[in-house]
């Protein structure tokens, strides 16, 4: 599978994972697909991730991850499967308020917006269900804990 990932730092913080371990993360994510797939990582500090978090879900609070899912016309051909936003600051305050491994929570916020990229949800108890066991199996196959078993982190 050919896959293109363009990568914006748009932080102040100096802790990222590098553009390898978000490829793999990625690809891990992307489970059996074989047509090609083209996304973009933004990773941006907290007033970036609140104003898309209000303008978008009407949120009034920074998020760790948000997916921006690309559906082009049919008559368009494209390999874009859309945008994931990434907030640093967040992802590591989740990381050590939760006494997970920061590399850890990244890789999850990865998988967990590529899922939503790939129409996966969680607005459902069955739809939350499937989504996490991917997440569960994606992760355990990169070898990281069990993200929703508080006593593996």
């Amino acid at each position: 599978m050919s896959l293109e990932v363009e990568v914006q730092i748009a932080t102040e913080s100096e802790e990222l994972p590098t553009e390898e371990d978000l490829l793999l993360w990625v690809r891990a994510a992307l489970l059996d697909r074989e047509a090609p797939a083209e996304l973009v990582i933004r990773i941006v500090d907290e007033p970036e991730s609140r104003q898309l978090n209000h303008d978008y879900r009407g949120k009034e609070s920074p998020t760790n991850v948000l997916s921006f899912p690309f559906q082009a016309p049919p008559e368009v051909p494209s390999e874009l499967l859309g945008d994931l936003v990434i907030c640093a600051p967040l992802v590591a305050k989740e990381s050590r308020e939760q006494g997970k491994q920061v590399w850890a929570h990244w890789a999850h916020m990865v998988v967990h917006g590529v899922l939503h990229l790939q129409g996966y949800d969680h607005q459902t108890d069955a739809e939350a269900e499937r989504m996490e066991g991917l997440e569960r199996t994606i992760l355990q196959r990169l070898h990281f804990s069990d993200p929703y078993n508080e006593e593996d982190t």
